[in-house]
């Protein structure tokens, strides 16, 4: 839940001028005593507030890429998403965090962000973990009423959403990697892993969480496992400045509230696949598909409106992979 020290962080940031402590009172129903405290203790975080007689607080700056709830709360602009927030400094992984808090009740729309993860999970049961300061790793948990075989695109909608709000963020042009890998000038940035909870019955959805893991403020390649140096990235290495972490999940989340809006008038990416495709790597080039039934490759003619990447086999066969199904690398840089 958010506190009176969220709540007032937001009125002094959303202000942009002096607020009186009298407002502030009368705002939210404390003393005068109360508001002084929360004011030291967002002093004592970092946050840089003037006081001046007769005129009130006035935010006039605030600590570096400071992660925590009430910070990221402040910063929230969304109409649902992250409405019901969960903060943690470290957790293992925070989709399974989501998942067990979705047993207990949480509404859709719930967010569970982290500083560091220490057992996050990848695609293929690949781990993935994160310094503390360096990346963005949160997941967004939701309970969808529409037919479980709709939810795969879903994967889809929130890494369009994630490259929008990295363009918006960082400044850099962000491609995607069929399906759901987000690329900065050949190399990855984010990976996403969704998971689906059905009903007893297995015809509903009962939730579902999308884990999102974004590098952001890893100052250089040492940063990561050895392994993935030569293709993992960061905003700030590309960019050449430190991003605010939590405002860019409030754009990630801004984004994927509008494109979720527009996926749920189809119930399939009809009215996103020009704006995905535009940013989907690989486009008229020839891929591989590592397909269980074995290896081959063809060119990529984009998406279906079903999220399928269509590739036309070297026998001049077209096909429909499925997410979730195979792999796809790329001959063309990235792989």
């Amino acid at each position: 839940m958010k506190t009176d020290k969220t709540d007032i962080l937001k009125l002094l940031r959303n202000s942009g001028d002096y607020v009186s402590g009298q407002q502030l009172c009368d705002r939210f129903g404390v003393t005068r005593t109360a508001v002084w405290k929360v004011i030291n203790q967002l002093k004592e975080e970092g946050y840089l507030i003037e006081s001046v007689p007769h005129r009130g607080y006035r935010l006039a700056g605030g600590p570096e890429d400071l992660m925590s709830e009430g910070e990221i709360a402040s910063r929230l602009t969304t109409k649902w998403a992250g409405r019901t927030l969960y903060y943690y400094d470290e957790t293992g992984s925070t989709n399974n965090d989501a998942k067990r808090l979705a047993e207990e009740g949480a509404p859709h729309g719930t967010v569970v962000a982290v500083d560091r993860q220490t057992a996050g999970k990848g695609r293929r049961g690949r781990s993935w973990q994160t310094l503390s300061g360096t990346a963005l790793a949160f997941t967004l948990m939701i309970r969808p009423d529409f037919p479980p075989d709709r939810a795969s695109m879903l994967t889809l909608v929130i890494a369009l959403s994630v490259a929008e709000a990295v363009e918006e963020t960082a400044g850099l042009r962000a491609a995607i990697k069929w399906p759901n890998d987000i690329v900065v000038n050949g190399k990855k940035v984010c990976g996403i892993l969704t998971e689906m909870t059905m009903t007893p019955e297995m015809d509903e959805i009962q939730y579902l969480v999308m884990g999102v893991g974004i590098n952001v403020n890893n100052a250089g390649p040492e940063e990561f496992l050895e392994e993935m140096r030569d293709r993992t990235t960061s905003l700030r290495i590309e960019s050449g400045r430190r991003i605010d972490r939590a405002e860019l999940l409030d754009r990630v989340l801004v984004r994927f509230e509008a494109n979720y809006e527009t996926f749920l008038a189809t119930l399939d990416l009809s009215g996103l696949r020009k704006n995905y495709q535009s940013r989907l790597q690989g486009v008229g080039g020839e891929v591989r598909v590592l397909d269980p039934a074995g290896e081959y490759t063809g060119i990529s003619q984009g998406v279906s409106d079903r999220g399928e990447l269509l590739v036309v086999r070297e026998n001049g066969e077209k096909v429909r992979v499925y997410a979730g199904e195979v792999s796809v690398r790329g001959l063309y840089g990235y792989v």
